[in-house]
């Protein structure tokens, strides 16, 4: 049974809805991005059928210097709906609770960062979370409980997981999106080819990725660490470490018999590097074939031209094509050149696209690239992971057995 969206939801109730505005905070000032301009579709369409609506949202973790309280959040998410955003110090006390009770068709709050409760963050089955004093408070105040927190749908924490199976509820614009594109990889079928773009510096989950969907994807186009730890699999002499950051040694360690597994079963779906980028002594971008590397001296910091183009050809050829992790490090414009000509040959194709993660994603914004060119891009990180992989998403589960709970 699949779950309920916006379009089963009848106008004018009074709706908890669970966002996902958790941001980068920077001098503790936070940054605004596309996760607020996302879940501001959600809560417009809302407050346009005559919702009353309070919002829950996260910030950071206990102990960090990202926990912080949701003021800011608040004045973000209203310059993005042009509408008052009225942030409510307490999330289930009696301010909360009286902010709650006063709020009318059309309004909006969002209530305090729902990790600064105690219930919320340990991960517990949903019927435990579903008797905390936490849920129990809150759902008797709405009719309707809408979780829209993609990102966070891993997760079994008590806002994620508690409010469906004590109210109706709904799957969010965000999380309907999310979930449909990120996991058609999985679920759909394709005529024509199906490739991975499998780059980016966490090995171990875009490995996971690759083992997972090894029979359902045509080419893997390998760049990043993931690509230097391939190339030291066939006897390169890359992906090794040279300073003290263990950034390959530990996932090589930890990776070598998956590499391996996946060289020998798969050996015509991994396309490999055939240069890379480095910054040579002046500080410009310099280039080498990976069979002339002897001994690795440069950290390695894009794919070089002729792969790039190689990646791009196949990408724009494909019908579909999934993005998880960059190919170098694009925040330097001398090693975008990878990235951004992968990206700008989906952006120009007609194939089926997805760009997921938070770091990848926001290379089409700096390099002038337009999200509509791409069928989806998404905001989630583990819960992308989760998707690709057929994993399942508790968030996503849990608003399906409300379904089935109240058929």
């Amino acid at each position: 049974m699949s779950y309920r969206t916006l379009d089963d939801l009848s106008d004018g109730q009074t709706v908890l809805a669970r966002v996902d505005l958790n941001s980068p905070v920077s001098v503790g000032v936070i940054e605004d991005n596309r996760r607020f301009s996302r879940h501001t579709n959600t809560v417009r369409e809302l407050l346009d059928r005559d919702h009353a609506v309070a919002l829950l949202a996260h910030q950071g973790r206990p102990g960090r210097d990202t926990f912080l309280p949701l003021n800011q959040h608040a004045e973000i998410i209203a310059e993005h709906l042009d509408h008052h955003v009225e942030h409510v110090p307490g999330t289930y006390d009696r301010t909360a609770l009286d902010a709650i009770q006063d709020l009318e068709g059309g309004e909006v709050i969002l209530l305090e960062n729902v990790r600064m409760t105690d219930d919320e963050l340990p991960e517990r089955p949903p019927e435990d979370h579903a008797d905390s004093g936490f849920v129990q408070t809150l759902a008797s105040r709405f009719d309707a409980y809408v979780g829209d927190a993609y990102s966070t749908a891993h997760r079994k924490h008590a806002s994620i997981v508690g409010f469906p199976l004590e109210m109706d509820a709904y799957a969010g614009r965000v999380m309907q999106t999310e979930f449909e594109a990120n996991s058609a990889i999985a679920t759909r079928e394709f005529d024509g080819e199906v490739t991975m773009v499998a780059g980016g510096t966490k090995a171990t989950d875009v490995i996971e990725v690759m083992t997972a969907l090894k029979d359902r994807v045509d080419n893997f186009l390998l760049g990043g660490v993931v690509g230097e730890l391939f190339l030291r699999a066939v006897g390169y002499d890359v992906g090794r470490d040279i300073d003290e950051d263990d950034l390959y040694e530990s996932q090589w360690r930890a990776n070598r018999d998956r590499i391996n597994s996946l060289i020998e079963s798969h050996p015509s779906d991994l396309v490999f590097p055939t240069d890379l980028a480095y910054a040579d002594g002046t500080d410009e971008r310099a280039e080498v074939t990976v069979a002339d590397v002897k001994n690795k001296d440069h950290d390695y910091l894009d794919i070089g031209t002729d792969t790039a183009e190689q990646f791009a050809d196949i990408a724009a050829n494909s019908e579909a094509v999934f993005v998880k992790g960059a190919l170098g490090l694009f925040e330097d414009e001398r090693f975008s050149l990878g990235t951004v000509r992968v990206l700008d040959a989906l952006a120009r194709s007609d194939c089926f696209s997805v760009v997921g993660g938070g770091d990848t994603s926001r290379a089409i914004e700096m390099y002038g690239m337009d999200e509509a060119d791409f069928s989806h891009v998404s905001i989630a990180g583990g819960a992308y992971i989760n998707a690709l992989t057929g994993t399942s998403l508790p968030g996503v589960d849990i608003l399906r057995q409300s379904v089935e709970l109240r058929a």
